[in-house]
């Protein structure tokens, strides 16, 4: 009975993390569907998905701060409930009054700008709950990776059947419903932890305490190596947020097959995370992060032949499983390098950095698509992401994943 109460807030953690990502990736296939179908536009499409995009670089460089301040349960409530207002008030104002793009585009943004001091919030709880519940930091880390993935497993193709059966802008009430029963969770079952009552002159100014975040990346060599790296391609995988739509629209005109597109790599990125959490306290961290992500690239060259479907989706599949244990073993090196004390704002400060260059990605995608034709941008960026990958190979700092240097609990790299 103890020991359930010890995985008790743990597995409520990655039961809250499970619903708010399912009603995400709903959106995720929903919004950019939804553009297309009332514009008809590749690149109104990028601007969409550039939108939810950059909200996360600003949030997470200003809202890490806040994160600390306020505690890391407080956080992910008030983020969740705001998130909820956000992403309901574009189903809302299209079944009443319409919605113009710009109104689409600022209410994505909105919602990017709420939702990401959440995620970092329930990121920075994962390291205290897994010591309460006896766990490793690989085991935790890869079973909240695989909890990420069957959400996206889950969330993707269902998104693309009720798209088809009730219309892309209500699938947009799950999402909101999503953050509500998310928010409930942590409210019911993360326990509150004691917090110091600084006074204002004992508490550190708001721009020295971000500072001090940013200090804490630079003077660490082997994580400043892992966020350039993983922010190259980063805006690589994004180009594909909206080569997945288009593609699906022209080569297989229904979005069933988009979500299963983007379904079936989360199934391989599932059974790859599954594998991590059993067997990646015996692997080296360098070469599962470096082949890992080689084997990501599989899709892009098999894509560019425009197969039948059933090929695209083995593709994806074998492609989500190289990305399966990526997350994990990014997670368990900052876990262990990273202070209780710094984590909202490092890993605020650590996903601006990784995602800052995803919007290049996006709105490149959609110009390149127009002008150049599906299969060059596939070769293009298959080809550029693979150069990218194999030369992490010569970076020598990313030897330094291979060894618990542990100087404090540890927070999210990503």
């Amino acid at each position: 009975m103890a020991e359930s109460r010890r995985r008790g807030p743990l597995v409520a953690l990655f039961a809250a993390n499970a619903i708010s990502m399912a009603g995400n990736v709903a959106a995720l296939v929903a919004i950019p569907w939804f553009v297309l179908q009332t514009t008809g536009s590749a690149s109104r499409t990028g601007i969409t998905a550039a939108a939810a995009i950059v909200p996360v670089v600003v949030s997470g460089i200003f809202g890490g701060t806040i994160v600390d301040r306020l505690g890391y349960r407080r956080t992910s409530i008030v983020a969740d409930l705001a998130s909820a207002g956000a992403v309901a008030a574009i189903p809302l104002l299209d079944a009443t009054v319409g919605i113009a793009f710009w109104q689409l585009v600022a209410l994505v943004f909105l919602g990017g700008l709420l939702d990401t001091p959440g995620v970092t919030a329930r990121a920075a709880l994962l390291p205290d709950l897994a010591a309460l519940a006896g766990w490793s930091l690989e085991r935790a880390s890869g079973v909240a990776a695989a909890v990420e993935r069957a959400s996206r497993l889950a969330g993707a193709p269902v998104a693309g059947v009720l798209i088809a059966v009730v219309g892309a802008t209500n699938v947009l009430w799950v999402d909101a419903a999503s953050f509500l029963v998310s928010a409930l969770v942590i409210v019911v079952a993360i326990p509150r932890r004691p917090r110091a009552d600084l006074g204002d002159d004992e508490r550190p100014r708001y721009l020295d305490e971000l500072r001090a975040g940013i200090a804490f990346l630079r003077g660490d060599r082997t994580l400043a190596t892992l966020i350039g790296v993983v922010t190259l391609t980063n805006m690589l995988d994004a180009v594909s947020i909206v080569v997945l739509p288009v593609y699906a629209a022209t080569v297989f005109g229904d979005a069933l097959s988009f979500g299963l597109l983007m379904g079936v790599a989360g199934a391989g990125a599932l059974l790859g995370a599954l594998a991590f959490s059993a067997v990646g306290e015996r692997l080296s961290r360098r070469n599962v992060f470096i082949w890992g992500f080689a084997v990501t690239t599989l899709w892009y060259p098999v894509a560019a032949t425009f197969p039948p479907l059933a090929v695209l989706l083995v593709a994806r599949l074998v492609s989500g499983f190289g990305a399966g244990p990526l997350n994990p073993v990014i997670d368990t090196v900052f876990f262990e390098r990273i202070p209780d004390g710094l984590r909202g704002r490092v890993f605020g400060v650590s996903a601006a950095a990784a995602w800052i260059a995803m919007p290049i990605g996006v709105l490149v995608a959609g110009p390149a698509i127009e002008f150049a034709g599906l299969r060059p941008t596939l070769l293009v960026v298959g080809t550029i992401y693979l150069t990218v990958v194999l030369a992490g190979l010569l970076l020598p700092s990313l030897r330094g994943m291979d060894r618990a240097t542990t100087t404090g609990s540890g927070a999210r790299g990503r």
